[in-house]
């Protein structure tokens, strides 16, 4: 009897390690590629993982959260993820219409409590739609948008020479508006204290396209107006607790600092920590188990699978904005067009990238495949084309 439970042991094992050798040798190029580009572009440390629909198929982290403390980058790490923080605001945005707040068409000044007017444009009113495919004439002044970026330089050790670079840039905290609400009345209201024609362009609101994170952030506002919750609060109601993301946040907890990654401007310095004023449109702080739980729900979802919005929500999601024969001035669908927030590439997946000081992040699917990505990176990189490239390929072959 011994020996017949021996052998069976014996060749589960065998089974078990032969599948694990086979899905690694799969990926073991995968991860050589990546560790060049770790290499070559200096980065600090990241961590990258794909799944399918219904679980991780591959994660590999490299280099370090922390130098000085010699902290390895794991799929634990958290640190804030920019502008992939706007699907989440998708999510939201559609979630709020299903209930009832408002509709895409609805004009923004039915709901706000002070009037947003393009001053060029007076009679034109922006609409919900606008807001979330960058298309509302709302901009991101380059004069004061910089400052929205809070530093806490108590929060942890950073790096003078590092944070004087940003300093340098325009980050320079004069903004003294203390909340979303405050901000956005005193930099979109006639009478607000950062009020300037140039917060908006100089074209009607739906005629061009201008990326806009004031004008993400205005529509997270919308949804704490009509839901009377915080724009974090509803996200963690709908969104991180249903999917059981445990480590995602939008502030920064002085509990959870040791897992988190630092800003590094080199290999060596770092930027201090910072959270923003507009923080619905890139300030969540998550790692990649969390968006690997996000990413296989997205994928469910797409396909009407999955309970964070009804399919005929997804649908509209990722519903082109766009006509190609009528596209709004200033955006060109040579390679992607766009949903609601999402960017409906053209190679037939769908995502988004996000950059801040210190940060730079992807994540995307395809529904084809049913397969999907993302990568962290605790430094900025100024083209992440070549790791997209390399996650597309092996989300294909997958």
């Amino acid at each position: 009897m011994k020996k017949w439970k021996q052998l069976i042991i014996g060749s589960t094992l065998l089974c078990v390690c032969t599948q694990l050798v086979h899905g690694q040798s799969k990926f073991d190029t995968l991860t050589t590629s990546l560790a060049q580009i770790v290499k070559k572009e200096s980065l600090t440390g990241m961590s990258v993982v794909l799944v399918n629909s219904k679980k991780i198929v591959y994660e590999h982290n490299f280099g370090y959260a922390d130098v000085a403390k010699k902290t390895k980058y794991s799929a634990q790490t958290i640190q804030v993820i920019g502008s992939v923080s706007k699907t989440f605001l998708a999510i939201a945005l559609m979630k709020a219409v299903e209930l009832g707040y408002f509709n895409l068409e609805t004009k923004i000044n039915e709901i706000l409590p002070f009037k947003v007017i393009n001053p060029g444009y007076p009679t034109a009113g922006i609409t919900v739609r606008e807001l979330s495919n960058h298309s509302s004439s709302i901009l991101d002044n380059p004069a004061i948008f910089p400052d929205t970026y809070q530093f806490d330089e108590e929060f942890a050790a950073y790096d003078i020479p590092a944070y004087k670079v940003l300093q340098d840039m325009g980050y320079r905290k004069k903004v003294s508006s203390t909340s979303l609400k405050a901000f956005l009345q005193d930099y979109l209201s006639g009478n607000g204290k950062y009020y300037n024609t140039n917060n908006f362009a100089d074209s009607e609101p739906g005629s061009s396209s201008h990326y806009s994170n004031i004008g993400s952030a205005l529509a997270a506002y919308l949804i704490e107006i009509k839901s009377g919750m915080t724009y974090a609060d509803f996200t963690k109601k709908y969104i991180l607790k249903p999917l059981k993301m445990e480590n995602s946040s939008w502030f920064l907890n002085a509990q959870k600092l040791n897992q988190y990654a630092r800003h590094y401007y080199d290999l060596e310095q770092s930027f201090p920590f910072y959270e923003c004023l507009t923080y619905p449109d890139g300030g969540l702080r998550t790692n990649t188990i969390d968006l690997s739980k996000y990413l296989i729900a997205l994928i469910n979802g797409y396909h009407g699978n999955q309970s964070l919005l009804s399919k005929k929500s997804y649908q509209t999601m990722f519903t082109p904005q766009f006509s190609k024969d009528n596209p709004p001035k200033g955006i060109s669908l040579a390679n992607r067009n766009k949903g609601i927030f999402w960017n409906l590439y053209n190679n037939g997946t769908i995502g988004h990238d996000g950059d801040d000081p210190g940060v730079s992040s992807f994540l995307f699917f395809n529904p084809a495949t049913n397969q999907g990505g993302v990568f962290l990176c605790d430094r900025y990189l100024a083209d992440k084309s070549e790791i997209i490239a390399l996650l597309v390929k092996y989300t294909n072959d997958i």
